[in-house]
């Protein structure tokens, strides 16, 4: 069974740092892409970014505008979501998915499942 499971969310003062992990298992972790999403109070689901198998990386240039990172360790089966200067804005649900299709990395969420159950992320101002 394929699990993905997030951890890292919770209050954060704007400015400040936040770093988000998606532990995979069931999977051939080694060549899945992994990309990362989010979805605030009444808005629809966002791109964030993505990684690929072989550590080629896209983001959402307007969310991420350089203060995010996304990484992967092939060891832990996990991805991580470095997030920096966290803004109110960034407040949302963080959700992390695998990547169905082998290839470089996907902007689109139904290229993705399965998902994770997410985790929060709330910026205070």
């Amino acid at each position: 069974q394929v699990q993905l499971v997030e951890s890292g969310g919770g209050l954060v003062q704007a400015g400040g740092s936040v770093r988000l992990s998606c532990a995979a298992s069931g999977l051939a972790f080694r060549w899945t892409g992994i990309g990362w999403f989010r979805q605030a109070p009444g808005k629809e689901r966002d791109f964030v970014a993505a990684i690929s198998w072989n550590d080629e990386r896209t983001y959402n240039t307007d969310s991420a505008k350089g203060r995010f990172t996304i990484s992967r360790d092939n060891a832990k089966s996990t991805v991580y979501l470095q997030m920096n200067n966290l803004l109110p804005e960034d407040t949302a649900v963080y959700t992390c998915a695998a990547q169905e299709k082998f290839g470089p990395p996907s902007r689109r969420s139904g290229d993705y499942n399965p998902w994770g159950q997410g985790t929060q992320v709330t910026v205070s101002s």
